[in-house]
């Protein structure tokens, strides 16, 4: 392993390490509730990352491009953020179900980018022309 690369994963633990006391601190202070001003620019903006993802991943699975490995671990990110999301600030009742559903979806998409990601060989195949 170079030097270069346990720096970088050393500085990754030690950023995990120093996160634990900064969720402490907004556990205790941040509010129980909020306004937002620009609430569908956030929700919109997450299903425009999930379609980018799945469009970069198609077409670069498509051509066997290795990178399509990169994207399809991103937009499984994006995915299981947006469920957490749907879950978490969904109200009571029937909205809650109705997140509980679209996060299922985005579970599902979560693991077909996994499935993608982490599959042996090339992610995707070439494409043979007659």
């Amino acid at each position: 392993m170079s030097a270069k690369k346990k720096w970088t994963l050393i500085g990754l633990g030690a950023a995990a390490v120093l996160l634990v006391p900064w969720m402490a601190v907004l556990a205790v202070t941040l509010p129980g509730r909020t306004t937002v001003d620009h609430w569908p620019v956030a929700w919109i903006g997450l299903d425009v990352l999930m379609a980018a993802g799945c469009a970069a991943t198609a077409l670069l699975g498509l051509r066997a491009d290795p990178r399509a490995r990169l994207t399809a671990s991103a937009t499984a990110s994006t995915a299981v953020l947006d469920a957490w999301f749907d879950i978490t600030t969904a109200g009571t009742g029937t909205p809650l179900l109705q997140a509980v559903g679209c996060a299922v979806a985005e579970g599902a998409l979560a693991g077909a980018c996994v499935y993608l990601a982490l599959g042996k060989g090339r992610c995707g195949a070439r494409v043979r022309s007659s």
